[in-house]
């Protein structure tokens, strides 16, 4: 018997209904949607939650134009299944979290009076596929609007079209999800790697092993077991059946975060076609630039890691159409591998692979979920969910109502209830000439919660320590004691994007928060976006 087929013998730990393996969007929605429903749910993850491809996307919410003008160039009906998808998931994650994701706009350019036409014909029909859950219409721009908006544009550009789509705050909407399933009564288990798979006598799955990064283990004796491990799937799926055969494709997207502000009114430029076919933006982000993104096949020890080459590639673009700029300032840089699945026994480019997911039941009982994209974790969760009710043979409980971490008991209040709650924070924080910033920084991070975490502080525990994300000591304590971050970069990365916006100024802070761990009996360790 091999160690991935350990028989259930022994101490067991923990015993639960459902056992999920990544704490990734897609996992930490599966937790989050089995906690509604009255299961015991475990939620672990290797590393930190959603430290992968989770915190490294776009940062956008999307139902994708790219896919859409791919539907119809390939009559191909999936990719314009899974627009219409991700176009509800846009609208139900702006509804729920207001204070972590809004809408915004973004430019086509236009040369001429007929790409202006088809630009606005194919966002005329992104619009209409939203429905009544659209969050804005596209409208023309005049050649004066375009460059208004986007000042250092370079010339020829008589024009365009605007569209609404989502931006948001990957790295805590994860978080948050995650955290909304632990307070309500799921385990979650940080930095903490399933080493292997419990198999009872005829061979169904029955649990598995975790083991810290102390070396400590747990049994979890769990009825259905979760393989939500992205772009790691099949090495879980080859740990349930040596000999399956894998399904995941691994692609890089690299993004630049530019010193500039290049998108000065909050409107960010969307390039539908370069020399070789990519989707290029720039997205207003902090008062700096960010672009992206590349995709570039890769190894899945390479999809972390950006490359020279893909961050020439980004910048050259820039250059290009932002002539007067000069030579960009990077101020901070990122590679994300993107979990694309691949159709079985077929050999087909990244860049062409639709971004739909599958749910998949092993003859051994492991689900997996796989694939997908970030805007539709709630759709990958509630089809696992579907999965799990066909092996166990019974429908699952009615889901009541749990809403995410600092959002209102009815979302639809959540907005008037930050704006009531800002005049709290004026009078609580430390009077700095960044207070404002300080402010929509807080409630944009905790939303609600926010003014919780300042009562329980003092005025010096609140004074900001960056202007470029006005971070503060209280919010360093929080992360490390109540949102499980382990390191530097899970700090200063994902609980506050200070290192995604800007490396140097997050390099700075860096011994501040090494303090904080040290405090807490964790190592310092040092400040990676690779890891």
């Amino acid at each position: 018997m091999t160690p991935s087929q350990g028989a259930c013998t022994g101490v067991i730990d923990q015993k639960i209904d459902l056992l999920v393996i990544g704490a990734g969007a897609s996992g930490a929605s599966v937790a989050y949607e089995a906690t509604r429903r009255g299961l015991r749910v475990a939620l672990l993850e290797a590393g930190d939650i959603g430290c992968a491809t989770s915190c490294r996307s776009s940062k956008m919410l999307h139902g994708g134009v790219r896919y859409l003008e791919l539907a119809f160039k390939t009559f191909d009906l999936a990719q314009l299944s899974l627009v219409r998808e991700a176009l509800m998931e846009r609208a139900h994650w702006i509804e729920q979290a207001p204070f972590l994701a809004q809408p915004f706009e973004l430019a086509l350019p236009a040369a001429n009076c007929f790409e202006k036409a088809y630009y606005g014909v194919g966002l005329g029909l992104y619009d209409a596929l939203s429905g009544q859950r659209s969050i804005g219409n596209s409208r023309l721009l005049s050649k004066t609007q375009i460059h208004q908006a986007l000042p250092l544009l370079r010339a020829g550009v008589n024009g365009g079209v605007a569209y609404s789509d989502g931006q948001f705050n990957d790295a805590r909407l994860n978080l948050l999800i995650a955290l909304t399933a632990e307070r309500a009564g799921a385990i979650l288990r940080s930095n903490c790697r399933v080493v292997a798979l419990e198999h009872r006598a005829d061979g169904q799955l029955c649990g598995a092993i975790s083991e810290t990064s102390m070396g400590e283990q747990e049994h979890w004796r769990a009825s259905v077991v979760v393989n939500a491990t992205g772009m790691q799937a099949d090495s879980l799926r080859k740990m349930a059946d040596a000999n399956i055969a894998p399904r995941m494709l691994t692609s890089r997207g690299v993004h630049v975060v530019l010193e500039a502000n290049l998108c000065p009114e909050g409107i960010g430029l969307l390039l539908p076609a370069t020399d070789d076919g990519r989707v290029l933006f720039l997205l207003p982000f902090y008062g700096r630039t960010l672009v992206g993104t590349t995709d570039t096949a890769c190894k899945l020890n390479e999809a972390c890691a950006p490359s020279q080459a893909e961050q020439h590639y980004l910048i050259e673009y820039v250059k290009r159409w932002f002539p007067d700029l000069g030579q960009p300032i990077v101020k901070s840089c990122w590679a994300g591998g993107r979990p694309l699945l691949k159709p079985a026994g077929k050999a087909i480019n990244s860049s062409r692979v639709v971004r739909e997911h599958e749910v998949e039941t092993l003859p051994c009982g492991l689900i997996s979920v796989m694939g997908g994209k970030w805007t539709t974790c709630r759709p990958m969760a509630l089809d696992t969910l579907k999965a799990m009710e066909t092996l166990l043979g019974r429908a699952m409980p009615t889901p009541s109502a749990l809403p995410l971490l600092g959002a209102a008991q009815n979302p639809a209040l959540t907005q008037t209830l930050l704006l009531e709650q800002q005049q709290q924070l004026r009078q609580l924080l430390p009077e700095t000439p960044i207070q404002d910033q300080q402010i929509a920084h807080l409630q944009a991070s905790y939303g609600l919660e926010a003014l919780a975490l300042v009562e329980k502080n003092s005025a010096k525990q609140l004074e900001p320590l960056s202007d470029v994300i006005p971070i503060c000591e209280a919010e360093i304590d929080r992360a490390i004691n109540q949102e499980h971050a382990r390191t530097p970069t899970d700090v200063l990365a994902r609980r506050c994007r200070l290192a995604m916006v800007d490396m140097s100024e997050a390099q700075r802070l860096l011994p501040v928060v090494q303090e904080h761990l040290a405090h807490a009996d964790l190592p310092k360790g040092e400040l990676d976006l690779q890891h």
